[in-house]
């Protein structure tokens, strides 16, 4: 078989192309949620200049300050609540985003206490408050792009914003070893923690931070363990406008979320045409499910997507503008290296992960090969669930449950084991309170998460002008 090894992926990722990097910080901690925000943009060598008082550090991060001094999980987040949060932050990041000539690309870290269990390779995940939080940033983030008009998918051009929700472990109470180097750790699960997160996200182009009081004890400990990475300047420091603080009571705060047992090998579907933030909640949800072996062990976790073929999309609206397989898979893995690529240099150089590619399987490793993600061509709706029995686990939107039914009835006649079905949220524009500014307009809520919809704009800015 001819198989190949190409590194980077999709144009523009990292500092080719002139790229613009972005970093929102949400910070949810316990029961309190307040919006917390940083953003980066294009990641230059900005290596240069006094940056923030003198520090060696890339980063302004704001937490929110608990009542209760034992942290908890997150529960799963309203809507309404969230946007009341996070919209005033997220929307003046985005706003600023907007005016760039090029691509930017925003990551937007959840800092909150994920993650259950003493041990770092036993760590524990309430995967529906997880995927729930995610969905419900991911749809903020749709609905203020959507009222801004900025397109979201991966290398949408000038004035796009790409952006990337990435969750890392962390509570007040976490303390961090003083008297050491910090260090690049992994568990068992693709939830890094703030010490990692530090090390490995970096540089940043601009920092928007909340004009609060909260959040300095986050931000003094981010600043300690990321001196060194980078230094910043003044102008790259951008103070925005936080949302409400709100004190939401639990019902039972002893009680403990149901955890989730992690995944050996997990498997999802679809067609991955333009990436977007539903397409990125997929494979997020389904990433959150691996369980992660440690380094040396001779395992890795598998996670196989199934990419739909050319050939089945023949007969889509604008079919003539769906992106080829090949680019939609090196879009794929692309975007997961985001969550899964660690490195101390961070995304200097700007390369991308090395991917393996043969006509219609294309992989790559993360983590010391303790990861592998593993992108096959589909001719039919059932791809690789029913050819590859040690398949752990299948993970559906709400709109594809019937098709794990399926999965598994077929399974079951071939004489294998079901699948557990893992089904991720939707993002919804009406679970999302009206602003001042009007009702949240659905249609363009739909075009900034619909592949067609997007075609559709292609396709429209590719008409010639007529001249009357």
């Amino acid at each position: 078989m001819d198989r190949r090894e190409r590194r980077g992926g999709a144009q523009g990722e990292g500092e080719r192309g002139g790229k613009r990097v972005g970093v929102v910080v949400v910070v949810v901690v316990g029961d309190v949620v307040v919006a917390a925000v940083d953003v980066e943009s294009r990641a230059g060598d900005r290596e240069r200049g006094a940056g923030s008082g003198g520090r060696g550090a890339g980063q302004w991060m704001r937490a929110a300050r608990c009542d209760d001094e034992s942290d908890q999980s997150p529960r799963p987040s309203s809507r309404p609540l969230l946007d009341a949060a996070y919209r005033p932050s997220l929307t003046a990041a985005l706003s600023k985003l907007r005016s760039s000539k090029t691509a930017s690309r925003l990551i937007v870290a959840v800092a909150c206490p994920v993650l259950q269990g003493q041990f770092r390779r036993s760590k524990t995940r309430s995967w529906p408050e997880a995927q729930s939080l995610i969905a419900g940033i991911y749809t903020l983030l749709s609905v203020i792009s959507a009222q801004l008009s900025i397109d979201t998918e991966i290398d949408g051009g000038p004035g796009s914003v790409d952006a990337t929700v990435v969750l890392i472990d962390h509570s007040r109470s976490t303390r961090f070893d003083q008297g050491s180097r910090p260090a690049i750790q992994t568990n068992n699960t693709i939830v890094v923690d703030l010490a990692t997160f530090a090390l490995a996200y970096h540089p940043w182009n601009y920092i928007f931070h909340v004009r609060s009081e909260p959040g300095l004890e986050l931000y003094q400990t981010y600043l300690k363990l990321a001196e060194g990475k980078q230094t910043l300047l003044h102008e790259q420091l951008v103070p925005v406008e936080g949302g409400l603080a709100l004190n939401v009571a639990s019902k039972d705060p002893s009680a403990t979320p149901t955890q989730t047992p992690g995944q050996p090998v997990v498997c999802l579907g679809g067609t991955f045409d333009y990436l977007h933030p539903g397409h990125k909640l997929l494979l997020t949800a389904g990433a959150l499910l691996l369980e992660v072996p440690e380094k040396d062990s001779g395992k890795s976790a598998e996670y196989i997507i199934g990419i739909t073929g050319d050939e089945l999309l023949k007969n889509k609206k604008f079919a003539e503008l769906v992106q080829p397989w090949e680019l939609r898979a090196r879009n794929v893995i692309v975007f997961l290296a985001r969550l899964l690529q660690l490195s101390d240099r961070g995304w200097k150089g700007g390369a991308g992960p090395a991917i393996e590619e043969s006509d219609g399987d294309f992989r790559a490793a993360f983590r010391n090969d303790t990861i592998r993600v593993q992108c096959v061509r589909i001719q039919d709706a059932f791809g690789p669930t029913i050819t590859v029995e040690k398949i752990d686990a299948l993970a559906v939107s709400g709109e594809t449950r019937s098709g794990g039914r399926a999965v598994n009835d077929r399974r079951v006649q071939q004489g294998w084991h079901e699948l557990t079905v893992f089904e991720v949220d939707v993002l919804d524009a009406e679970e999302v309170e009206d602003t001042a500014d009007g009702p949240t307009r659905t249609d363009n809520f739909a075009a900034k998460i619909s592949s067609s919809a997007i075609r559709q704009r292609k396709a429209q800015q590719l008409k010639p002008e007529t001249k009357i």
